[in-house]
């Protein structure tokens, strides 16, 4: 007997024929030599590695920025994309350099009480081969059928541990340094039943009902093994919603992401990537996670005038060009001075504190969702940024950058920091093994 799951495009019918196909197509008056299931297109899909519809590794895009070469997607072709689970050639895990996602969702667990390094070792195996089955499309055997008819959307799963985990299962020996807790900066004002975690899972896809479905199934299958701790939803543009691809704009209109170090940068492994050198050598491939929920003054931004607004942020609104000229890719030229002798970039400008030449170089890879969680008892939007970046080193890269902007960025007064999380992303599993195995069996 068959031991496949069911296709959830098919509704759990996987097992139908060919002939049955056929027969259906010829009821409906189609030639069965034209009509391709669903089923058929992915397996397709999954043979051929058709160009735009397998997307994912070290080579691919990240996020709109890096994109901007590439032909729009078709939005016919948005359903049938797929990211691949395990690793292949690159040793990742899937939603760290895959495209921006229409719809996220990040959880956080802290293991129930009781429950120890094998029961975890458990857990991560089961949703381990739950992600795999999602990312393909196939739906779990007791599917809800939500996501029924749908293909896998460029669904992503990514899994991370944090501080607390470790202690948890008996493996502080193991806690790599680079996820010592974060310092207090001064702009923070965080919720801590809202923050860190023992597990965290980033969801990210390209349509809502595929990523709420898969953030279903996974919270169901830690059942007895892990609580809840948080969960926060995001947004981003659809792919083809524009004509061609674009940077991703916040919420405040700004475009988001335009200094997002590239694959083709000779530096980028080194900046984002656990080296071969580190010293647990079951993160050699990984990468960290800083998550921060961020809260917009949208209200309060919105009444700045657009030459207001640019100045704080060092950029055009409309196409991202820095304020020295050209476009968004140009470079900002830092010291530029305009005709009263002052900097044409503002000091206090986001992008000139937050660039890498103002950093010693530290660059990070930003990932985000835009939120809205209603409006608040005054009326203003609960809205703003759920800000996911990625690096080998936080201390080098997140922690460096956001000490400088907590001391002088002119955008600081339109935020407020009020949720944070830090976790180490370990390398995607290889056939047959599950995230973190080497941590948890080593």
């Amino acid at each position: 007997m068959s031991t496949k799951k069911p296709d959830r495009s098919q509704g759990g019918q996987r097992d139908r024929s060919a002939q049955n196909d056929a027969a259906d197509a010829t009821a409906a008056g189609d030639s069965p030599s034209v009509e391709l299931s669903r089923r058929r297109l992915l397996d397709t899909v999954g043979a051929a590695g058709a160009a735009g519809l397998v997307v994912g590794g070290a080579g691919g895009a990240i996020g709109s920025a890096a994109a901007q070469g590439d032909a729009p997607a078709a939005l016919g072709s948005i359903g049938a994309t797929r990211v691949p689970f395990r690793a292949a050639r690159a040793k990742q895990q899937a939603g760290i350099t895959t495209p921006l996602q229409a719809a996220g969702h990040l959880l956080a667990f802290d293991l129930a009480p009781g429950k120890d390094r094998k029961a975890a070792a458990a857990l991560l195996r089961r949703w381990s081969r739950m992600a795999d089955e999602l990312m393909a499309g196939r739906a779990p055997a007791d599917d809800t059928d939500v996501a029924r008819d749908a293909g896998p959307s460029s669904l992503t799963v990514t899994f991370g541990f944090g501080h607390s985990f470790f202690g948890r299962t008996g493996l502080e020996k193991q806690r790599p340094v680079q996820l010592d807790p974060l310092p207090d900066f001064s702009s923070d004002a965080l919720d801590a039943g809202r923050s860190e975690g023992d597990l965290w899972i980033q969801i990210g896809a390209d349509d809502a009902l595929v990523a709420f479905h898969a953030l279903r199934a996974l919270q169901k299958e830690a059942a007895g093994t892990a609580r809840l701790r948080w969960q926060m939803n995001g947004f981003n543009r659809t792919p083809g919603a524009t004509a061609q691809p674009l940077t991703a704009r916040n919420l405040m209109g700004q475009i988001d992401g335009t200094n997002n170090p590239k694959p083709s940068d000779q530096d980028f492994d080194e900046r984002i990537f656990v080296g071969r050198d580190a010293d647990q050598a079951w993160m050699r491939g990984g990468s960290y996670a800083v998550v921060r929920r961020i809260r917009m003054l949208l209200d309060d931004w919105e009444k700045r005038s657009r030459n207001e607004q640019e100045r704080v942020i060092g950029r055009r609104k409309a196409g991202g060009a820095p304020l020295t000229g050209g476009s968004e890719t140009t470079p900002m030229q830092l010291d530029k001075t305009g005709a009263d002798g002052l900097p044409v970039i503002p000091a206090n400008a986001h992008a000139r504190i937050a660039a890498p030449e103002s950093n010693q170089g530290a660059a990070l890879l930003r990932r985000p969702f835009s939120f809205h969680d209603g409006f608040r008892d005054d009326g203003a939007p609960d809205a703003g940024l759920l800000f996911i970046c990625w690096q080998a080193d936080p201390l080098r890269a997140f922690t460096q950058i956001q000490r400088k902007l907590d001391r002088g960025d002119a955008l600081s007064p339109f935020l407020r920091h009020e949720a944070s999380g830090l976790y180490a992303v370990p390398p995607a599993p290889e056939p047959g093994d599950y995230v973190g195995q080497p941590l948890l069996e080593g």
